[in-house]
């Protein structure tokens, strides 16, 4: 059976104090002992959550506690919560989430790479453009390699709106490469606004295509989302607000007048 003592000692040998360690007669039955390594697995952790965050580039993102559920005219709101149990990233598995501009599908993906980050999962948030052009810059087959891997050391890559540009047989060959490479290993979420039909015109006459989404979807969770645009109606909203709240002005002026 484990001591107390040996738990003390594992974890300091988990934390590196290997100083305390070399002492651990000495200080082993020492009152302050559990508490210094309370504290400093704390400090670590919240160290490690800080680094993981900024590593991430998840940029501002509202709440999903402010998600309008009832805005898009289809979305399977079920389906969505079950994936914030995150047992699909412990498969390997992807998610891609599909659906027009301004439906929530962005907010969504960024709320899971939040969540996961808070899990201890490491995760990295890039559109689809700044991650081929990103790789398509690099001159020379080492250097593309190097940053290949960058792409492929998270448990989570998040690509976000794929589709909203097209892009020629180099960059799908870029994605194919890390879509396969990190396939049945780790798990990507894609956000796109095209459906996987339509995909032959965001790598128009790319040859990889119909791999690259057979590679994808495999052990894969498909969301459909539709609806209008939040954003244009939150726009709307604001601009006949300040519109009404102009028309209240004129009318307490006149009234002054």
């Amino acid at each position: 059976m484990t001591t107390d003592n040996e738990t003390l000692a594992e974890r300091a040998k988990a934390l590196g104090l290997y100083g305390l360690l070399a002492n651990w007669v000495d200080v082993m039955d020492e009152s302050w002992l559990s508490y210094l390594m309370d504290i400093e697995e704390v400090e670590r952790a919240r160290r490690s959550l800080e680094r993981r965050i900024s590593a991430a580039h998840l940029g501002n993102f509202k709440d999903m506690a402010d998600f309008d559920w009832t805005w898009p005219e289809k979305i399977d709101r079920e389906h969505i919560q079950d994936l914030f149990d995150f047992s699909w990233i412990d498969e390997a598995a992807n998610v891609v989430l599909v659906g027009p501009n301004g439906v929530g599908k962005t907010m969504i993906a960024k709320n899971m790479a939040h969540r996961a980050l808070l899990r201890g999962v490491t995760v990295k948030c890039v559109s689809a453009s700044a991650l081929l052009n990103d790789l398509a810059a690099q001159e020379g087959a080492i250097a593309l390699q190097r940053r290949v891997r960058h792409y492929l050391r998270p448990a989570l890559l998040v690509i976000d709106e794929l589709g909203y540009l097209s892009y020629d047989n180099r960059h799908a060959d870029l994605l194919f490469e890390v879509v396969t490479r990190r396939y049945g290993n780790k798990s990507v979420l894609i956000t796109t606004n095209k459906p996987f039909a339509e995909w032959n015109e965001v790598f128009p006459s790319a040859t990889c295509v119909v791999t690259l989404v057979d590679r994808l979807v495999h052990n894969a969770e498909i969301l459909q989302i539709n609806g209008d645009s939040y954003r244009l109606k939150e726009a709307k909203e604001k601009t006949a607000k300040k519109a009404r709240a102009r028309a209240a002005r004129r009318k307490a002026s006149s009234k002054k007048g």
